[in-house]
Parts: structure tokens; C-alpha cells; sequence
């Protein structure tokens, strides 16, 4: 017994042992790979293939479906829009066939008065100071009245 405990730790035996487990290790390390690259069959690849044509296939006809989806309810949407518009001009219509609001608006936007009434018009005192300031313009030339409009115009968009 003696015998045996000393042959189980000899230096030998610990590198018998010692290269069994290194080789088991490397055994199961090429089972591992090989597990992980037979994974990718000939199947899969070509499942994987099939998928992606698949993809392009209907890539484009997708794209057109969800634009035409698109332009549907932008012609949707306008076609309300157009149906309010002419709501609202049946009731401007609707609104001129009576007499009193004809009335009412031709006073207002004409300025008319019936007989009998007098008619005031109120002069904004900032537009008389205007008008008083282009009283000058009448001496001028008329083209450069037309050149001062031009450079009042342009003024006024800056």
C-alpha cells in the first residue's frame, strides 16, 4: 500500500495526470467548437437567403403602399377642407339673399346713407399729417412721385 501511495504521487504520475486533463480540456474545447460551427448548416444559410431576397423583393412595392397611403389622406384631408369651404360660402350666399344684411354691408363697405340721414366720415389725424406731407409731391416731376413709391414700398418690406 505503501507502494501505491508513493506511485500516486511521483512526479510521473502527476504528468500522466496532469496531460490527461490537459487533453480532456482540449478535447472538449474542440467538441465546443465544432458544436458552435455546425450551427450554420447549408439549411440555415439558405433559410437566411431566402429571407433577405425576400426583403428587397418587397422593399420597394411597401414603400409605394405607404406613400400612396399617405397621398390618400393628404386628398382626404383636402377634400374636407374644400367641403367647409363651400359650407361656408352656401351661408355667405345664403346670408346676401337677405335683404337687411345687404343693406348692412352696402353701408358699411360704400359708405351710403338713406335719404334723410347725413353721413359723417372721420379723418384719422395721423393720415392728415400724411397727406399734408405729400403736398409737395405735387410740385415734383411725376417720375420722381413713381421713384418715391418704389423706395417707400421697398422700405417697407425691410
Amino acid at each position: 500500500m505503501a507502494a501505491k501511495d508513493r506511485d500516486r504521487f511521483s512526479t510521473t504520475t502527476r504528468i500522466r495526470l496532469l496531460g490527461e486533463q490537459t487533453a480532456a480540456r482540449v478535447y472538449r474545447s474542440q467538441t465546443r467548437r465544432q458544436a458552435r460551427r455546425s450551427r450554420l448548416t447549408g439549411r440555415a444559410a439558405l433559410l437566411a437567403l431566402v429571407v433577405c431576397s425576400l426583403v428587397v423583393a418587397l422593399a420597394y412595392p411597401i414603400r409605394q403602399y405607404v406613400a400612396q397611403r399617405a397621398e390618400i389622406a393628404d386628398l382626404q384631408r383636402q377634400q374636407e377642407q374644400a367641403r367647409q369651404r363651400v359650407e361656408e360660402l352656401r351661408d355667405l350666399k345664403a346670408r346676401w339673399q337677405d335683404d337687411a344684411y345687404a343693406e348692412q354691408q352696402i353701408r358699411q363697405r360704400l359708405h351710403y346713407v338713406m335719404p334723410g340721414e347725413t353721413g359723417y366720415v372721420v379723418i384719422d389725424p395721423d393720415a392728415a399729417e400724411q397727406s399734408h406731407a405729400d403736398s409737395g409731391a405735387a410740385d415734383r416731376p411725376w417720375y420722381a412721385n413713381v421713384w418715391d413709391g418704389v423706395d417707400k414700398s421697398d422700405a417697407s418690406d425691410q
